[in-house]
């Protein structure tokens, strides 16, 4: 497969909206897609990220984690995803995690993060979303971020992401320790 370029310029897809309950039907639509694709390379599948969560302003991209029994296995989802559609974008720095992109080129509806069942990647996603589910504070203050960051970097995906690097590592923590039952 000839893969696009990967840009990271310009991303029409980095605004930050309100959340859209369509959002999960998007999400349950190409989780049946992907799991069909996987057949039983997938031990799970879920709906992560900002549109996972509900009255938190995001990025309209729907976020899917599949945790696959063997994140070293990549003939078992590479392939797959690609024929669904899907560019893979590996990263050398992030063994335990890929990311993949669909449509091909921007802007994109979907981004899925493979990674192992059980591993921190899979706990970390999951421990987020539903610390953020359930915790309305946490989501609000959160969702403000989002909301001032995207203003001021809209269309930068690059710029967006760095800026919001200080704050995510805090809020993976707390979500992690949240999960544990530790408190927060």
């Amino acid at each position: 497969m000839t893969r696009p370029p990967v840009d990271e310029g310009f991303d029409p897809a980095v605004r930050v909206v309100e959340h859209n309950g369509g959002w999960a039907d998007l999400f349950a639509r190409e989780a049946s897609a992907i799991a069909a694709g996987l057949l039983d390379a997938a031990a799970r599948i879920d709906h992560v990220g900002s549109t996972a969560v509900s009255d938190l302003p995001a990025k309209p991209i729907v976020d899917i984690q599949v945790s696959v029994r063997d994140i070293r296995a990549w003939s078992d989802y590479v392939e797959p995803l690609e024929r669904l559609g899907y560019l893979f974008v590996p990263d050398p720095a992030l063994p335990e995690h890929h990311f993949f992109g669909k449509p091909l080129t921007r802007p994109r509806q979907f981004h899925v993060h493979v990674c192992e069942a059980g591993g921190h990647e899979e706990r970390r996603h999951l421990a987020v979303r539903d610390y953020l589910r359930a915790d309305p504070d946490e989501r609000d203050r959160y969702g403000a971020l989002k909301v001032e960051l995207g203003r001021r970097h809209l269309g930068d995906r690059a710029a967006y992401m760095r800026a919001k690097e200080p704050f995510l590592p805090a809020l993976e923590d707390r979500a992690l320790r949240w999960r544990s039952g530790e408190s927060t």
